[in-house]
């Protein structure tokens, strides 16, 4: 299983150039698989739908604060040789489908061949709402969309003419280094969303929180997805944004470890050796590369404790 972190994109104290090179060099050197950053455009005060993520519906606070996805991932792409460079994810539907393919590309061709394409159609109306982009039939629009990111990044003379997209037949580039696109991974749990896996992209971005078998019920029907397609399950990645909680003395004094940890220990929390051990599990579930975000753990503010963390997490999975 590949290991991938989230870099410090968040957060006022945490998302600096500093920290974000610190992080983007310590998780190269100690030789991780992949960094990731993610998408948000407002943090609404009173969300129209509330976010899955928390108890009370509000986002994240440190979503208040927030670098633009592609652009850290450029920076980061000049100061890293090999690292890959991933989106987990940009909600596409905001953002004309030509305007972001061109912007994958440019990440690809700087970086040598390290852009991966984590995508979604997003869930909060609120973001709907600001960019003026309407929430009803987003999964064909979506259709729609990864065809032309396709035929953008393959093809020497590109044309489209659909319900919801249009580009006249055009010369286009630079292609990708990838041959033949950057790796199209697709968030959402949706049937439409598997159909459009199993069709379209290259793997699913899931997040783990609690449950397993909920997951692995998932991959059982993006599999399903695959035969409907006439297409082998086996072209198709899982990734997993998982959020380790360590509570261990390395790391957490007595006081704060008392605090923190819970008389039933959830999915994901509790010592180094415990954790390793569900990172055993959801890699036998089916999980192909496994995200770590440290964001909103007892470590969030210590990139060199999240480096060292992640690397005895992972020599037990690799």
């Amino acid at each position: 299983m590949k290991i991938g972190l989230r870099l410090p994109q968040t957060d006022k104290q945490r998302a600096t150039k500093e920290n974000i090179i610190h992080f983007a060099k310590g998780a190269e050197n100690a030789g991780f698989d992949s960094l990731w950053v993610l998408e948000r455009l407002i943090w609404p005060m009173k969300p129209l739908n509330p976010y899955p993520g928390t108890e009370d519906g509000k986002f994240p606070d440190d979503w208040q604060y927030i670098f633009e996805p592609l652009e850290t991932l450029t920076y980061v792409a000049a100061n890293t040789e090999n690292i890959a460079l991933g989106t987990s994810v940009i909600d596409m539907l905001f953002q004309n489908p030509l305007i972001l393919a061109r912007r994958f590309v440019t990440l690809d061709v700087l970086s040598k061949g390290r852009a991966i394409a984590g995508l979604g159609i997003g869930w909060s109306k609120d973001e709907y709402q600001a960019s003026n982009i309407l929430f009803k039939d987003r999964g064909k629009r979506a259709d729609e969309y990864i065809q032309i990111l396709k035929k953008i990044w393959t093809d020497d003379i590109v044309e489209f003419k659909g319900m919801f997209y249009n580009i006249p037949s055009s010369k286009i580039g630079p292609k990708p280094i990838q041959k033949p696109h950057p790796p199209i991974y697709l968030g959402g749990y949706s049937q439409g969303t598997f159909a459009r896996i199993a069709n379209y992209a290259n793997g699913w971005i899931c997040v783990i929180r609690n449950s397993l078998d909920e997951v692995k019920s998932y991959i059982d029907r993006i599999r399903n997805e695959c035969y409907r397609a006439k297409r082998e399950d086996k072209d198709i990645q899982i990734a997993a944004i998982l959020y380790p909680n360590v509570i261990d003395s390395s790391y957490t004094d007595n006081k704060e470890r008392d605090e923190k940890e819970p008389k039933h220990r959830q999915l994901l929390s509790g010592s180094i050796d415990q954790i390793s051990n569900d990172l055993q599990d959801i890699k036998k579930i089916g999980i192909d590369h496994a995200i770590l975000n440290f964001n909103r753990s007892s470590i969030s503010s210590n990139i060199d404790n999240i480096i060292d963390v992640s690397k005895q997490l992972s020599d037990f999975v690799r």
